[in-house]
């Protein structure tokens, strides 16, 4: 097979791709490198992501299930990331009021010995972010780094993006990977449906005395889920859902206080904890794009949609949307099709749409269920986990569904070439 170019831009004022990614986030570079690296077609990509471009310092831990992990495994990144990330091997959830000492489990996913792999696994998101960047720019893909996209037009076979840098860019097709609040979104006047939630998720990293033995704990309190999840060695990556103002209060305070805090909620399986990494928030919120793809344009990850944490789904579903995306990109150009026409586009968005739904009313019905602190609720509650903890085969349905195995999966998602 010939040896593809870097680049196949042309010299001048205004440069010439197949596709332009706006967002260098982990779904834009997964996208660009599973197109770079699709074999026996030449895929011309160019990146524009308003940051240094560089891997960040970011607190959060990515939650990873199997068939996400393999669209990283096929773009390159994943060995770089294998060996800094956790495994999840079995998920204890419990629900009990603040003050309990004791955390009784409800319900347990994993744990046999029938499974032999992982539920999931955490990955440190400044550890993926910086392998993709480094297969990127191993690749040889062109990132306009530092720059914000000023302008974006549909005209005829191409779209055109101006840049704050001066830059202009045409394209088959452009694809925003440029965030919940995608400007790209908006120019192109794709409209959303969502709501904020109120809640803030404070992330950060812990070190315990006591080993985890891959356990991941996720205790639904009053403020929210609280969730401790395995990294390597005696670390576990927190997600902890909190009301706004209260996460606000609880982000000002000093280590010593906030850990006070902390070690109220987190119960005592692994023991006494001390702060081991930056601390941060995010606010939570559900957004669902209108439509995914319209003419010349293409919506994916949070630009997208964006679920509530809880279920660890959130980069989950942006993966699983680059590896659908890739697969009708790659076919269109294989047959000689327009990448960036509305048909082929339809196709895309029919493939992703109700995935997407179907999880943000799961988690958002769980969050609304598990957040009313009332006595005889919780008892309904617990004996609803129970009923499932008892049930051998909704517990494997849940971990397959969580797995991103079921239905209609990418070729990359089943571990398959483009």
């Amino acid at each position: 097979m010939k040896e593809k170019s870097a680049n196949r831009a042309h010299k001048g004022p205004e440069e010439i791709h197949d596709v332009a990614i706006v967002g260098g986030g982990p779904a834009g570079l997964a996208l660009a490198l599973a197109l770079r690296n699709a074999p026996g077609v030449d895929v011309s990509v160019a990146v524009v992501e308003r940051g240094s471009g560089e891997a960040l310092d970011d607190p959060r831990g990515w939650a990873i299930a199997e068939g996400p992990r393999r669209v990283l495994e096929a773009v390159g990144a994943w060995a770089d990331v294998a060996a800094k990330s956790g495994e999840v091997r079995e998920m204890v959830i419990s629900d009990t009021p603040l003050g309990d000492a004791v955390r009784p489990s409800l319900l347990n996913l994993g744990g046999t010995e029938a499974d032999d792999d992982p539920v999931a696994w955490i990955v440190p998101a400044g550890a993926l972010h910086g392998a993709l960047v480094k297969r990127t720019t191993e690749a040889g893909i062109a990132i306009r780094a530092g720059t914000t996209v000023t302008g974006f037009e549909q005209a005829g076979a191409f779209a055109s993006l101006s840049t704050a840098s001066g830059d202009a860019i045409r394209a088959r097709l452009v694809v925003a990977a440029d965030g919940v609040r995608s400007p790209l979104r908006s120019m192109a006047g794709i409209r959303t449906v969502g709501w904020d939630y109120g809640q803030t998720g404070i992330v950060t990293t812990v070190s315990h005395r006591f080993p985890h033995e891959g356990r991941a704990f996720q205790h639904f309190l009053p403020g929210g889920p609280f969730a401790l999840l395995p990294l390597p060695g005696n670390r576990s990556s927190v997600v902890w859902t909190e009301e706004s103002g209260k996460a606000k209060r609880l982000l000002a305070l000093d280590d010593l206080s906030f850990m006070a805090e902390f070690a109220m909620r987190a119960g005592p399986e692994l023991g006494d904890f001390s702060l081991d990494g930056p601390r941060g928030g995010f606010p939570l919120n559900l957004l669902i794009a209108r439509k995914f793809a319209v003419q010349r344009l293409a919506l994916i990850g949070d630009a997208a949609h964006r679920v509530h944490p809880l279920a660890g789904q959130g980069l989950n579903l942006g993966l699983k949307d680059v590896a659908a995306l890739a697969e009708v990109i790659v076919d269109s150009l294989r047959l000689g099709i327009d990448p960036g026409s509305v048909t082929q586009l339809a196709a895309y968005e029919r493939w992703r749409r109700f995935d997407v739904f179907q999880m943000a009313v799961a988690t958002d019905g769980i969050n609304r269920l598990f957040s009313p602190d009332i006595a005889p609720l919780r008892v309904l509650r617990d004996i609803g986990m129970g009923l499932v903890d008892r049930s051998g085969f909704l517990k494997k349905w849940i971990l397959r569904e969580a797995a991103g195995l079921t239905g209609d999966a990418p070729k990359l998602v089943q571990g398959l070439p483009l």
